[in-house]
């Protein structure tokens, strides 16, 4: 049998659970905010219902996913698999069986797929319908991250959707004909236009350390080839770090000193002091290399966050993606953009890709300022049956840390 690396997303897990120590963690986890370049991971298409997850449908759909998790507990639940080896397409013996039972009881395979032992195309697509609800890569294939989904007990499923049918209730009232949800365990916004989703977009949100904040606003302007000032709190823990290590990164990545009397350069720097906390420090324009890639969306808020492109496009095809220090980056941020100003005379989309290519720094104001919402939800369900969970990534829960697949099973 094979061995395959940890995943992002498996490797928090561990840290969770303490089956890893910080000290353990790959240096991925540990990049600063404007420098990722994750590769892409294989995404498969699936069916995505149009209902928004805050709404009074989705609200009635948890409400009949409690009722239908506790009569299915009532019967037994499902199984934990005790799966060691990687099950794909051609794969056969009693854990493809197993598979296909468990598969079968959350309705994510007919039954009519038969129980035989041989990992068919029903199988996989089964797979990938789970796969989907709860968040990660369509792969079809049996991974570390995908058996410990799998193995969540029924009875922490009912708890989690108790705990966040609370939540939707409070935002069942009306949110505004146009509104924007960014839910952060999910790692996803979605675009609301008279009660359908018009968009969805993977999301970069807050890291476990550096949390994205729950919020209520209204998003009323959006940034084309914006400049970058870099926190208090990155020159801090990041950047003075860094320039330790790579005395050129500044210069490398277009950002510049600026104190009292103008620009310094960074030799003049004492770096092995706190000297750099009194300098603003500034990226340059450009989206192939500023951290905020084409545009900011400014929203306002107390805790200095906003929204925006990046440049490193390739954490949207990552299942674990809090990677950043707050804010949250989108993908696809033209459709975003464009659906924001669709209402705007002057903004439609040849005008967006106008302006971007333009390179200058443009501010457009949004006529009608949109609804923005940063809430915190980790299961829900739709009205075409789809229930869906998403890790407790920030422990908001209370119901302890997620269980983990365990360490010898890093051979699937």
């Amino acid at each position: 049998m094979s061995t395959i690396s940890l995943t992002r997303r498996e490797t928090v897990l561990a840290l969770m659970s303490g089956a890893m120590t910080s000290a353990a963690v790959p240096a991925f986890a540990q990049q600063a905010e404007w420098r990722q370049n994750y590769d892409a991971g294989a995404r498969g298409a699936s069916a995505r219902s149009s209902t928004p997850m805050l709404s009074p449908a989705a609200l009635q759909a948890t409400e009949q996913a409690i009722i239908s998790y506790r009569d299915l507990a009532a019967r037994g639940g499902w199984a934990s698999l005790q799966i060691g080896e990687r099950l794909k397409i051609g794969s056969r013996g009693p854990s493809v069986t197993a598979l296909r039972q468990r598969l079968i009881v959350t309705g994510d395979l007919d039954p009519a797929a038969g129980t035989g032992a041989v990992f068919d195309s029903y199988v996989e697509a089964g797979l990938s319908r789970f796969q989907a609800r709860m968040g990660l890569s369509t792969t079809g294939a049996i991974n570390r991250a995908t058996l410990t989904a799998l193995n969540v007990p029924i009875d922490r499923r009912i708890r989690q959707l108790e705990t966040n049918v609370v939540r939707l209730r409070s935002w069942s009232g009306s949110l505004g004909n146009r509104y924007v949800v960014a839910n952060i365990p999910a790692a996803a916004v979605e675009t609301v236009e008279n009660g359908v989703v018009a968009t969805r977009h993977a999301a970069g949100v807050g890291k476990i350390d550096r949390q994205s904040p729950l919020l209520q606003t209204k998003i009323p302007e959006v940034n084309f080839n914006p400049t970058w000032t870099v926190p208090a709190s990155i020159i801090r823990k990041d950047l003075i770090p860094k320039m330790r290590k790579e005395p050129s990164y500044l210069t490398e990545n277009r950002i510049r000193i600026i104190g009292p009397s103008g620009e310094i350069a960074p030799e003049r720097v004492n770096w092995n002091s706190d000297e750099a906390t009194r300098y603003t420090f500034r990226q340059d324009p450009g989206g192939e290399f500023n951290s905020l890639g084409f545009v900011r969306i400014n929203i306002p808020s107390p805790h200095g966050v906003y929204m925006h492109d990046t440049p490193a496009k390739g954490i949207f095809g990552d299942d674990f993606r809090f990677v950043s220090s707050g804010c949250i980056r989108v993908q696809n941020v033209r459709d975003y953009i464009a659906w924001l100003l669709k209402d705007t005379p002057g903004w439609d989309r040849a005008k967006i890709d106008e302006t971007i290519a333009s390179g200058e720094r443009v501010n457009a104001r949004i006529a009608n300022p949109v609804p923005c919402y940063w809430v915190y939800v980790t299961a829900w369900a739709t009205d075409d049956g789809g229930v869906q969970f998403r890790d407790d990534i920030y422990n908001k829960d209370g119901l302890g840390p997620n269980a983990v697949a365990p360490l010898d099973g890093e051979n699937i």
